[in-house]
């Protein structure tokens, strides 16, 4: 769900009303271009890429960057196993790569199952980035990008004379707005 720019506001930009486009799909489009700087802005939040049940109230969690996580802290965590996911308060901390998590009717297994994509754990979300007018504006950037390429043939816009204009998707589409984001980069998921 977009948390840092609203579908109205995407609509806004964009020129378009919801008769054309509906909130859903500009929600997609926005929560898009989220999953493509998010994990890019400095945030509390680790990869989780195993996880296994001993019993049926407690997970193990194990996480490839240290997690910086602590005991009796709430996490919320996506991406894994439905009774996993949701907000969940750590139980213990094992090491800086694995915590344990409360759980209801787990199935159990006690071997690490591994998650792939990799599910996430995070303190928060984007929320942080509200009224940062700099991230709101990268956000918007790629959403734009996004869209157009949905819209377009081929993902090509054409000028007024017929004559195409660049591929926006490419890898150069983080590049455009890289300058707006940096004071919010963390410089770990560069290095990572």
């Amino acid at each position: 769900m977009a948390s840092v720019v609203t579908a109205s506001e995407l609509r806004s930009v964009l020129g378009v009303t919801s008769a054309l486009y509906s909130d859903a799909v500009l929600t997609d489009i926005l929560d898009t271009a989220e999953q493509i700087i998010g994990p890019m802005l400095v945030q509390w939040s680790s990869p989780i890429d195993k996880h296994k049940s001993e019993s049926a109230t407690l997970t193990t969690i194990h996480t490839t960057t240290q997690h910086k996580f602590y005991k009796g802290q709430t996490v919320a965590i996506s991406g894994v196993e439905a009774h996993i996911n949701g907000n969940k308060t750590i139980a213990e901390i094992l090491d800086e790569y694995t915590f344990t998590i409360t759980t209801t009717n787990a199935p159990i297994h006690t071997d690490f199952r591994n998650v792939i994509p990799a599910g996430i754990a995070a303190e928060n979300d984007l929320t942080q980035y509200d009224n940062v007018s700099a991230v709101e504006s990268a956000i918007l950037a790629i959403s734009v990008d996004i869209f157009q390429s949905r819209i377009a043939p081929g993902g090509t816009q054409q000028a007024l004379d017929y004559v195409p204009g660049p591929y926006r998707m490419g890898r150069s589409l983080m590049n455009r707005v890289i300058g707006l984001l940096g004071p919010y980069l963390d410089v770990e998921s560069v290095i990572g």
